[in-house]
């Protein structure tokens, strides 16, 4: 495994506590970004590495980015985040760059030997519902700021829309025109990015 951390005597008390288990192999350490992918590289053919623990902040770049380097390998290792950090950001740009773990470094040493295992193994430590959760409010809020881009009238329309409810009704409904509604409704597919009528419908139902 491969150990990341711009502090040498993290990287020391890390090493100690792995290398103490029979079954696991601290096979270079990094002190930054560029150091770590060429680690890796040059360790590819010999002693890939198969679980990299990386620090989230490092001094030419972060643990993110890092990650999301070497998980676009020919053979990635797993990514270990440990972090002092408890930030929710944090943990979402983790998410997204392939992390299979995400731990504070308050972290007994047990449990992250544990995570570790883990992690080798294929697993994920990520909770389905923490995930979840977190992907469920980066939705929320892309789709706020589509909403942004609406005037307070096509918010109304697109709400009838997806109600389900035709040009006729919603026209009835706002009393509006039929072709004022229809010129509502053009320009709330054409901001949203959409082609089709069914494309809000659903857009709508998935915001409910």
């Amino acid at each position: 495994m491969l150990l990341v951390d711009d502090h040498e005597v993290v990287r020391r008390g890390l090493r100690d506590l792995l290398d103490g288990e029979d079954d696991i192999e601290v096979v270079a350490q990094a002190g930054g970004v560029g150091e770590a992918l060429a680690l890796t590289s040059s360790l590819a053919s010999s002693r890939p590495v198969d679980v990299a623990v990386v620090d989230m902040r490092l001094p030419d770049g972060d643990g993110v980015a890092l990650c999301r380097s070497l998980r676009a390998l020919a053979v990635p290792p797993a990514c270990l985040v440990l972090t002092a950090f408890d930030d929710e950001s944090a943990l979402i740009e983790a998410i997204m760059a392939g992390a299979a773990g995400y731990l504070l470094k308050q972290v007994r040493g047990h449990d992250l030997v544990n995570a570790v295992r883990e992690v080798a193994a294929g697993r994920s430590l990520l909770d389905p519902v923490t995930t979840a959760h977190v992907l469920d409010r980066m939705r929320r809020s892309v789709e706020a700021d589509e909403l942004a881009g609406l005037t307070e009238r096509e918010r109304e329309v697109l709400a009838l829309v997806g109600d389900g409810m035709s040009n006729r009704e919603i026209a009835e409904r706002l009393f509006l025109a039929e072709k004022t509604v229809k010129n509502h409704v053009t320009s709330v597919l054409a901001k949203l990015g959409m082609q089709r009528r069914t494309q809000a419908v659903a857009w709508f139902a998935r915001r409910r």
